[in-house]
């Protein structure tokens, strides 16, 4: 076999492993449509996923601060991104499939409000009446109902694989399902009882690695806390004392670069070298070999894992519990549920492409959906318009 041989059109190396899935078994679309002659199916999931407004709109919502307090913080668009990168080199390692982890890394955080999670928690309490709201369970109801630009179905018709990893990546869906959840599993049973592939928990691991790596670099940018208070964290202290000795006297800034680099390949390799190991030692043959196991194969190793708890701990107390942080996500936790507040007594004042549902919707149920839909679908920067603009 040559080197072309291994590879497809775009140059993405293959999944080799036997675990991997494959996309010449995927179990296809809930719509069936001709297949492409030079992309595989989880390529255009990942294309379709790019080119969706909601992963356009990624770039005005936020993940810890709001989109105004700075140019330089991370958004769910370039969290994203870094997730994806990630995966994809976690999944190259592992011999899975990268084309089907980048699609479900682009499209993790397509279900979140406005204003991160501080936004999401606002509208679950006011969405308690009518069934809750899960950013998850909304990540599957924009790409099978809410996305509308293809002629023959709603929503981009993704495969099987990627709604299942989309739904699952952190592990089987037990008990009562977000209602947005419960309606795709109801057309399409995702086994949600089992875990998912194994591409679909590499973008879980991702999903951790990227968030830790680049709360830390954007609570030190924005001095929640200093250098010398995160050089005291596992991981990251060594780290420092690592570049200290190869780089005496650095420039503040390239040394945090340098110490938080390896931050991020201390996880990575982890990740890489303990999900071998249990692959391994479970005896895998098959994406089906992989569901079927009780318990994840990718995964931090037990003394990574201890450390990353102390970290994130530290994360917690000083960034996202931080005096300052606390102020901003009182007042945006207002305006989501103003916004809320007055849809749902004027929900004709929405834009018109959902009065066609609106007028569709037949009890309260129906219309605090559509309303969650819309405030969820949010950038932070329209909702704070919108609510000035209202006068709310």
């Amino acid at each position: 076999m040559t080197a072309q041989d291994d590879l497809n059109p775009d140059l993405t190396p293959r999944p080799h492993a036997p675990y991997a899935t494959f996309p010449g078994r995927s179990r296809g679309r809930r719509v069936p449509e001709e297949e492409s002659s030079f992309r595989s199916p989880f390529q255009r999931d990942r294309d379709r996923i790019i080119h969706a407004d909601a992963f356009r709109r990624l770039k005005h919502k936020t993940q810890v601060f709001v989109e105004y307090e700075g140019d330089n913080y991370r958004t769910r668009l370039t969290h994203s991104i870094e997730v994806a990168q990630v995966g994809r080199t976690i999944a190259g390692a592992l011999g899975l499939n990268q084309e089907l982890t980048e699609a479900v890394a682009l499209a993790h955080d397509l279900g979140h409000t406005p204003f991160g999670h501080t936004g999401e928690d606002a509208l679950h309490d006011l969405m308690a009446p009518y069934g809750g709201f899960d950013h998850n369970a909304q990540a599957i109801r924009i790409v099978t109902c809410l996305e509308r630009h293809y002629a023959e179905f709603d929503g981009l018709n993704l495969t099987w694989e990627t709604l299942e990893a989309i739904a699952k990546h952190n592990g089987p869906v037990v008990g009562e399902l977000p209602w947005a959840l419960a309606a795709c599993n109801a057309q399409l049973d995702l086994e949600l009882h089992t875990h998912a592939s194994a591409e679909a928990q590499v973008a879980a691991l991702a999903d951790d690695i990227a968030y830790t790596h680049h709360d830390l670099q954007d609570g030190l940018r924005a001095e929640l806390f200093s250098d010398a208070e995160a050089a005291t964290l596992p991981i990251v202290g060594p780290a420092f004392a690592e570049v200290d000795a190869k780089y005496p006297g650095l420039e503040p800034r390239r040394r945090r670069s340098e110490a938080l680099r390896r931050v991020f390949g201390v996880m990575v390799s982890d990740v890489i070298d303990t999900s071998r190991a249990k692959i391994e030692a479970s005896g895998a043959q098959s994406v089906e070999d992989i569901r079927a196991l009780d318990h994840a194969v990718v995964t931090f190793s037990d003394p990574l894992w201890t450390q990353l708890k102390d970290v994130r701990a530290f994360l917690f107390t000083r960034m996202y519990r931080a005096p300052s942080v606390v102020v901003v996500r009182k007042r945006v936790a207002k305006v989501v549920e103003a916004l809320f507040a007055y849809y749902i007594e004027n929900t004709l004042e929405m834009p018109q492409r959902w009065h066609a549902e609106i007028h569709a919707g037949q009890t309260d149920v129906d219309r605090a959906r559509i309303v969650s839909d819309y405030i969820a679908g949010m950038t932070d920067r329209f909702a704070l318009q919108l609510h000035e603009r209202l006068g709310l």
